[in-house]
């Protein structure tokens, strides 16, 4: 018997925020000069998964707290300098109103997004990893995604760094090639190496390859910090001292880079639809956005699936 296709487990976020500035405003406006480039470039991405990974199932993932308050407990520092002066992220003035177009327009068409409060998408992917039927393929350009990928499971990663055209399709070999490291390390070895992106300063002196080395010899992070006690462990001394006085950052970090697998969620529909939900409604916004193309090949590859 074959098996089905992967559901499509979509990083929202990650995609529309690639979409907007992967799209000049001035190549996709409304008739009153509204920018629609995340909207456009977004539907174009996912009518090309659609197409080339032959799906029969997604779900889009959203930000309904893009950064945790219990994150930010563990770890001051967790995404600070993405904050907005008046709160809230910094966002381009002209995306955060073509978020809601999106979900109107996906809403339309009948692709379930979902979010959850006091969770991030990455949290949402990684809960529906787990509990969705397998094979899974996520979709991303986030780097901690990375840790997510289960061959046993059937969950890859497609990673979108070079945009959708250019995808990785990272099993865990994959990321052992990459980062040195297995997937399911990857939270320990993304504490260690740190993160500017996300406010992780990670070990002083640390990167990618010392990290990799100190797990692939200790095995995690747990087994680093258990030899750091033991004299004959083999540390360097100066490496040993780096790593004994980030005791307390090390020991909330990877809580913090861990992708949480428990979001509570409602029962989703993850079927792809082979019509529009509403075709009147999402002609009427294609005509109002100037979507008109993007609505009709997002639409065509839903239709010509097998």
């Amino acid at each position: 018997m074959a098996q089905r296709p992967p559901i499509l487990l979509i990083d929202a976020p990650s995609l529309y925020f690639r979409a907007y500035f992967g799209i000049p405003e001035s190549a996709a406006k409304t008739e009153d000069g509204q920018p629609v480039n995340a909207v456009r470039g977004f539907l174009d991405m996912l009518a090309q998964l659609i197409r080339t990974r032959r799906a029969d199932r997604m779900v889009c993932a959203l930000d309904h707290d893009w950064r945790p308050a219990w994150r930010v407990e563990l770890l001051p520092s967790y995404k600070a300098h993405r904050v907005a002066p008046e709160g809230g992220e910094v966002v381009p003035d002209t995306l955060s109103p073509q978020v809601p177009m999106i979900l109107d327009v996906l809403a339309a068409i009948g692709i379930t997004a979902v979010g959850a409060t006091g969770y991030e998408a990455d949290d949402v992917l990684g809960t529906l990893s787990v509990t969705q039927d397998a094979p899974a393929e996520v979709v991303s350009g986030d780097r901690d995604l990375f840790q997510l990928v289960d061959d046993v499971r059937g969950v890859r990663l497609l990673y979108v760094g070079r945009g959708v055209a250019k995808l990785e399709d990272c099993d865990d070999a994959a990321v052992r090639a990459r980062y040195g490291v297995p997937a399911d390390r990857y939270a320990d070895f993304a504490a260690l190496r740190g993160d500017p992106s996300d406010g992780l300063p990670g070990v002083p002196g640390v990167g990618e390859k010392t990290a990799a080395r100190l797990i692939d010899r200790y095995g995690g992070l747990a087994g680093i910090l258990a030899a750091l006690d033991e004299p004959g462990s083999g540390f360097a001394p100066g490496l040993r001292t780096r790593l004994d006085a980030a005791r307390g950052y090390l020991a909330v970090a990877p809580k913090v880079v861990e992708v949480a697998r428990d979001v509570p969620l409602p029962e989703l529909a993850t079927a792809l639809p082979v019509a529009p939900a509403q075709p009147e409604r999402l002609l009427e916004l294609a005509q109002r956005w100037n979507l008109a193309g993007s609505c009709r090949r997002l639409v065509d590859a839903l239709a010509d699936r097998p």
